[in-house]
């Protein structure tokens, strides 16, 4: 039987109750008897079968919103700058292993991302480190480039990745005690948004798509506060999304077009950022 790990825990509880963490070691101490070795007698927190049945879903979901906010919240994580992009977006010295010229054309934007995530980087250490703080989706690309630049910069990165069928491990400038994992895409979606104080996207395929225009759903309707909104990239993004056909038909409002601007290069993005009028 697995030996448990210690508790290190400093005792804070302002109860004088007995600590979950002490009755889980102490089930693996009770001897094997067929009564101790069924399902049945693990306890129900301590249960990987249990917690993963198709009933316990609202629990799941409720863990996975938890556990990212306590760890945001101790590592003392008040506000982050969300970078979205491409996965399959290689820095330019490697331009040439993309899988199409144009997936190639779109390497400079790897540059782009790890220098605005620098200084982005830079100017939230001058404040203390917990403010804008970079937060990308923990994979490779343009999320690699955010957690490189933040790392560089010697400041931390945060990476919410996701359980995908095929292996994928966080990039490895994301800072170790600040990545995460989802099995819910919906809740990783929340987290990038919850603690946002400003959303860059780089150019992406449906991941990029999807998270962009939930949040531009949210700040349109009113159901967050907006934010500094800046797309890298005006002829990739006027390419793939004919925006002013949606407000010409009248499905958004021309007013809707200010809620986001386009950007080239991470210095002007951060002019952007610092001119900021909002919509």
């Amino acid at each position: 039987m697995e030996k448990p790990m210690p508790d290190t825990r400093a005792d804070t509880r302002p109860h004088p109750f007995r600590d979950s963490v002490q009755d889980v070691a102490a089930t693996q101490r009770i001897p094997d008897t067929p009564q101790t070795l069924t399902p049945t007698y693990r306890l129900a927190f301590a249960d990987p079968d249990f917690l993963t049945r198709e009933d316990l879903r609202p629990i799941r979901l409720q863990l996975e919103l938890l556990k990212p906010q306590l760890m945001l919240d101790e590592a003392g994580v008040a506000s982050t700058v969300v970078l979205f992009g491409g996965a399959r977006i290689l820095p330019p010295e490697r331009a040439e292993e993309a899988r199409t010229a144009g997936l190639a054309a779109l390497s400079p934007y790897y540059d782009e991302a790890r220098k605005f995530a620098y200084e982005m980087t830079r100017r939230s250490l001058a404040g203390g480190g917990t403010h804008g703080v970079v937060c990308t989706g923990g994979g490779p690309g343009v999320m690699e480039a955010g957690n490189r630049g933040a790392d560089e910069a010697g400041g931390r990165a945060i990476g919410l990745n996701i359980v995908l069928p095929h292996e994928q491990a966080p990039n490895p400038y994301v800072t170790p005690e600040l990545s995460f994992n989802f099995h819910y895409f919906a809740i990783r979606k929340m987290h990038f948004l919850m603690r946002a104080a400003a959303i860059c996207v780089f150019p992406g395929g449906f991941g990029t798509l999807d998270e962009m225009f939930e949040a531009l759903t949210l700040i349109q309707t009113r159901r967050m506060k907006p934010v500094p909104f800046l797309l890298f990239g005006r002829a990739f993004w006027e390419t793939v999304i004919n925006w002013q056909a949606l407000a010409d038909a009248g499905t958004i409002s021309a007013a809707d077009l200010d809620l986001f601007r386009f950007v080239e290069t991470a210095e002007e993005a951060l002019a952007a950022l610092d001119g900021w009028q909002g919509a």
